[in-house]
């Protein structure tokens, strides 16, 4: 199996600027993917998601904020370390418009950059899949809810 790009697509009953908000801004990516996030949602910005059950914090750079088609955001990067090219892994949600709702495609990219160990490379992809398989299907249930601003 090729580690070079996870990707998930999955559709969903809200309008695409109703999904944008949901994966772009903190106080509603904590209904499904965090426990807690703190970032702006402009390019560049930086921040963190945090997993209380895991005692995670990971830093995040904001990379691509084009509303309501595309957010994307770069995380995992060596501790100490802000995220950027080559150091982290990039997170990219485009919207398309499908009836009345939103066809969501999300690809994780930058894991042969990592410069991972095999395994190690293997198990962290195979972790993300699981992760995203989890939360992505929160996302399709949290956002129908969530009413435009």
């Amino acid at each position: 199996m090729e580690f070079g790009k996870l990707e998930r697509e999955i559709r969903i009953d809200a309008a695409p600027e109703i999904v944008f908000d949901v994966v772009s801004r903190p106080e509603h990516l904590r209904m499904w993917w965090p426990d807690e996030a703190s970032f702006a949602p402009e390019p560049g910005a930086v921040g963190e998601l945090a997993w209380n059950g895991h005692a995670a914090v990971e830093a995040i750079t904001v990379v691509e904020v084009d509303p309501p088609r595309k957010f994307s955001l770069r995380w995992l990067a060596p501790q100490g370390q802000a995220p950027g090219d080559g150091n982290s892994l990039l997170v990219t949600f485009e919207l398309e418009p499908s009836g009345d709702g939103t066809i969501l495609r999300l690809t994780e990219s930058g894991w042969r950059e990592k410069g991972w160990e095999a395994a190690v490379l293997e198990e962290t992809f195979h972790d993300h899949e699981r992760g995203w398989d989890l939360f992505l299907p929160r996302l399709r249930s949290y956002a129908p809810s969530v009413v435009a601003r």
